[in-house]
């Protein structure tokens, strides 16, 4: 009967495999994938202060392949052939002669709408920073102090996909602005873009409203300085980041497999959600290792966590009482926690508004998130054991051996890019 389930589970993990998604290819890359927007208000309009990447811009316009191989660089790109691979590099020359040509794309691209119509925005300053030399813009006051810089003058032309453009609009209709919708009509065609993180920062009150919203931006969102819709959107994103997130989705399928009762399931659902509750706070603020290898060392760590809660769930059912359950859930949560952390360090500054009101709704969407697995699961599972009993080992094997399968992949990976940075 074992054997039966065994291979029914391999089959599964072969066709997890083969049926996965290959990415599609393109032309340009995007390393940096965050857009920043700094909305101050005036009482005959707003100043739009912007940070976005470069492909965002530019990527679409890259001329088609000629019979030679041959393309016609994208505005403000240079490339070159290496290796058989075409790289595409900053045009520093076009940069420092007139680089407003290039914010007039991000204007272009970038719809502010009031009452039904759409605001022209008019181009004020363009800076262009890679990767490591970007100045701080979590602020409001950090993004003015960014465009009080000069260009950077660099001595190694950096690529066009590890660059970041900062673009400041100043919009006048001639009157403040109450409620309005931002919207983005830019789309690159590059793989990952729907993972753009988008941070919208609102100055119309004493306290600065921050929205969070992830991908093109192709559907307008809503600025009207309520807390409760900005709230909104961090729980939102929260929900969206555990359930794209196949390792923490893969974990809590396990958890959920190794518990035999509502009693059980319930202690070790709170052990996670203390574990990572406490991590996701002390990693967003620092209180962790900075050392390049820390976040592989996390990454490995959830993978390996995935394997033993599978490997419990087959194996030690029984052998766990519900105090050890809830303590080693909780240490297995502190990692999941950094893991979250990460993903919210990447766009929301320390120094941001609203953080507490931010980190508290992104903790609470990746309750519910959690909570919707369990929900559609264990049911399942509740099912099965009252009225197929005898087939309650195999459903077991049949979900938690693709689970271990694909974890061990993961954490073969992600140690060798560990033991590179050691």
């Amino acid at each position: 009967m074992i054997s039966r389930y065994f291979r029914a589970a391999w089959f599964l993990c072969l066709c997890c495999f083969v049926l996965a998604p290959v990415p599609a290819s393109a032309h340009f890359k995007l390393n940096l994938n965050i857009r920043i927007f700094h909305i101050s208000h005036h009482a005959d309009g707003v100043d739009l202060y912007m940070r976005l990447p470069m492909p965002y811009l530019v990527a679409s316009l890259l001329g088609p392949e000629e019979s030679d191989g041959s393309r016609t660089p994208a505005p403000f790109t240079t490339h070159a052939m290496v290796d058989d691979e075409l790289l595409h590099y900053l045009d520093l020359a076009a940069l420092n002669r007139d680089p407003l040509p290039l914010g007039q794309l991000a204007a272009d691209g970038h719809v502010i709408e009031s009452n039904g119509k759409p605001l022209q925005g008019v181009v004020k300053k363009v800076l262009v920073f890679s990767g490591d030399t970007q100045t701080p813009f979590s602020t409001l006051e950090e993004a003015i102090q960014s465009f009080n810089t000069d260009q950077i003058q660099y001595e190694q032309t950096p690529f066009v996909g590890d660059s970041l453009v900062d673009v400041l609009l100043q919009y006048r209709p001639g009157h403040s602005l109450s409620g309005y919708q931002l919207s983005s009509t830019l789309n690159p065609d590059l793989p990952g873009q729907e993972d753009t993180a988008n941070l919208v920062l609102d100055y119309g009150q004493k306290e600065p409203v921050v929205y969070r919203v992830t991908g093109l931006l192709s559907e307008p969102v809503e600025i009207d300085r309520s807390l409760f819709t900005a709230a909104k959107t961090f729980v939102v994103e929260g929900v969206r980041h555990i359930l794209g997130g196949y390792d923490h989705v893969l974990f809590v399928v396990c958890l959920v497999l190794g518990a035999m009762t509502l009693s059980s399931l319930i202690w070790r659902v709170t052990g996670f959600t203390v574990g990572h509750s406490i991590t996701l706070v002390l990693g967003f603020f620092g209180y962790t290792p900075s050392a390049p290898w820390f976040v592989p060392l996390v990454e490995t760590g959830i993978a390996l966590s995935i394997i033993l809660a599978g490997v419990h769930a087959l194996t030690g059912s029984k052998a766990i009482n519900n105090t050890g359950a809830l303590a080693v859930t909780v240490l297995l949560g502190f990692l999941h926690g950094l893991g979250f952390s990460f993903v919210l360090n990447e766009i929301l500054g320390v120094t941001s508004s609203n953080i507490w009101l931010s980190l508290l709704s992104f903790n609470v969407g990746v309750e519910l998130g959690q909570l919707a697995i369990v929900l559609v699961l264990f049911p399942v599972l509740a099912i099965v054991m009252r009225f197929k009993p005898q087939w309650t080992s195999g459903t077991r094997w049949v979900l938690a051996l693709p689970c271990i399968v694909i974890a061990s992949v993961w954490s073969g990976q992600r140690a060798v890019a560990l033991l590179a940075l050691l």
